[in-house]
């Protein structure tokens, strides 16, 4: 018997593993396997490194368009980062304090957290920036207005689908009415 050595080619056609891998929707280990089979010859990569590597890559992908994802179902009408925010004003906020938040213990904790004060001052650039580092950081998001909300349930409970409506606005993680007041799904009262 004859042993298979590093320098055999393989006995699969490509144009199968393209089709399993195209089955599985590894569309990250489709574009990369070659590239990576080449450079783990030329490394001598173990099986398990380059196996690693197609699944880091994998994962990295998938991650990604999740992020994506969670981002458009948010409905931002803009994008607002926490770096984006301007500190010099108002001059009185506690920025270590709102800084303390982007942890995003609060949602941890299914709290509720409420950005006060008047007109102007950046609670809703905070709010967005929370429900968009919330969905960087793998939560659900819902960015409405509180008329919405009220006008959606009560179509639906005209149509008796509130119960399955209700679902809409209980599975994110963080709801962001836009009077700036954030609500974990775990205590909506």
């Amino acid at each position: 018997m004859s042993e298979r050595t590093n320098t055999q080619e393989s006995t699969t056609p490509l144009s199968d593993v393209e089709h399993h891998l195209t089955y599985l929707k590894l569309s990250f280990i489709i574009e990369q396997y070659a590239e990576l089979a080449k450079q783990a010859t030329q490394k001598a990569w173990s099986h398990v490194d380059y196996l690693a590597r197609l699944a880091e890559g994998e994962a990295a992908l998938r991650r990604d368009r999740a992020t994506k994802s969670r981002i458009r179902l948010a409905h931002f009408p803009v994008i607002k980062t926490v770096e984006q925010f301007r500190w010099d004003w108002p001059t009185h906020i506690n920025r270590l304090q709102v800084q303390n938040h982007f942890h995003l213990k609060f949602i941890q904790d299914k709290s509720n957290l409420i950005l006060l004060g008047g007109v102007g001052l950046g609670k809703t650039h905070l709010a967005t920036a929370l429900g968009y580092a919330a969905c960087l950081q793998g939560y659900s998001v819902l960015f409405t207005s509180a008329i919405d909300v009220i006008n959606t349930l009560s179509a639906a409970k005209g149509a008796g689908r509130l119960k399955a409506e209700l679902k809409k606005y209980t599975k994110p993680a963080l709801l962001k009415p836009r009077h700036d007041i954030l609500a974990t799904s775990g205590n909506l009262s």
